[in-house]
């Protein structure tokens, strides 16, 4: 068994994130990951970020699969209609990455 999401690990973004989500949002899933979740609940290898309008900024709300742990970050960027709606961060124990929900197949 490994520990989900070491940031020792390889960590990447999907070409469908990347064509959707501006740099600096991708970073802060990173962030959100290494300074507000780890350690602090335990995590499962697919985590997910809705991405919610929030006066005319992002906010990403956390959760995941079999936990009522569930978390809203408001970040300082400007809110998008073409950012996804939902993004998923996946380790599969080597490396770690950004999908778009119809990517997550792929995996």
């Amino acid at each position: 068994m490994f520990e989900s999401f070491d940031s020792s690990r390889n960590r990447y973004a999907s070409v469908g994130v990347v064509s959707s989500l501006p740099d600096e949002l991708i970073d802060s899933i990173w962030f959100i990951i290494d300074l507000d979740l780890k350690g602090v609940i335990p995590l499962e290898n697919i985590l997910t970020f809705d991405l919610i309008e929030n006066r005319g900024k992002v906010t990403m709300h956390f959760s995941q699969a079999g936990s009522n742990v569930e978390m809203d970050i408001d970040l300082p960027f400007a809110y998008s209609n073409q950012f996804p709606a939902q993004v998923y961060a996946y380790d599969d124990g080597t490396r770690e990455t950004i999908l778009l929900p119809s990517e997550i197949r792929q995996y």
